[in-house]
């Protein structure tokens, strides 16, 4: 007896739509497949570009070589060096003689000269101590009389007014005359008169009118040099009877004092020593004749 196979239409239609839909489902993995493989190439792409294009961005310039850095600087040196060149150079500072002012200073203040002058002090080897002197124009003419008395002291009849007399004689007649608008006296003129004198006048003169013509000498230079006029004449200062002596003396003072005239006015420290020496000479037994 043989077997019988049966088929049922429903199971076969089953089967023919599995078959179909089993051959669906490849063609969609397939395509599925093909999609993924675009996707996947175009996103490596992407990355890929996006990459360089960062690597682009971030990458700083790149160095030159070490040669080229050492040209360029060796052209900024010479470019330098050029600039400076073309600048003007500046002036080099020359240095102007003045006169020292050393350790004195003088100064005339209500008709009284003062001159302060700082010596060394052995308390001290910082600040050095200063002497302060002071003195009027009377008070030096005083002095002035009194040095002239204590160098001709053979003139026993001599005395300090009668010098300061022969003085203001002078001054008040070339007032008088015109030849001068003020006078001549005044501490530091004084000071002056009392270098010339004392290293003219001597101790050996026995005579007052020779006294009085020597000091008359030294008072036509003190003008001549000191004085605010151009000229002065010589009337006043010289008598007749003694004209070649008059000149004589002022020849022989001008060789010998011309450069302590000049040190006087140009050095502080000078008349400083002058003008204390001038007022150590007051004799302390007479009476001030300030005037």
């Amino acid at each position: 007896m043989g077997t019988v196979l049966s088929i049922s239409p429903a199971s076969k239609k089953a089967s023919i739509m599995d078959a179909e839909a089993a051959g669906d489902g490849l063609k969609n993995d397939k395509s599925l497949k093909r999609h993924s493989m675009f996707v996947s190439l175009s996103w490596k792409k992407l990355v890929a570009n996006s990459a360089k294009k960062s690597a682009k961005k971030v990458t700083p310039n790149p160095q030159p070589p070490s040669s080229q850095v050492a040209q360029l600087n060796n052209e900024n040196i010479r470019k330098t060096q050029q600039t400076e060149e073309k600048k003007p150079k500046a002036p080099i500072p020359v240095p102007v003689p003045t006169v020292p002012a050393q350790n004195g200073e003088a100064g005339v203040q209500n008709g009284r000269l003062s001159s302060v002058q700082k010596q060394p002090s052995s308390l001290s080897l910082v600040s050095p101590r200063r002497i302060v002197i002071q003195a009027s124009t009377g008070e030096l003419l005083r002095c002035l009389g009194d040095f002239m008395c204590r160098r001709c002291y053979k003139l026993k009849e001599l005395n300090s007014g009668e010098v300061i007399l022969w003085f203001r004689n002078i001054d008040r007649t070339l007032l008088l005359q015109g030849w001068q608008d003020q006078g001549f006296i005044t501490p530091a003129n004084v000071v002056f008169v009392y270098l010339l004198c004392q290293d003219t006048v001597e101790d050996s003169i026995d005579s007052p009118a020779e006294l009085q013509g020597t000091f008359q000498t030294c008072l036509y230079l003190a003008y001549s040099y000191m004085g605010n006029e151009i000229s002065y004449p010589l009337k006043p200062f010289m008598n007749e009877s003694n004209k070649d002596v008059f000149w004589e003396t002022s020849l022989r003072i001008i060789n010998r004092l011309s450069s302590k005239m000049l040190q006087l006015n140009a050095d502080p420290h000078f008349f400083t020593e002058v003008f204390q020496d001038l007022k150590n000479q007051r004799d302390s037994s007479d009476s001030n004749l300030d005037r």
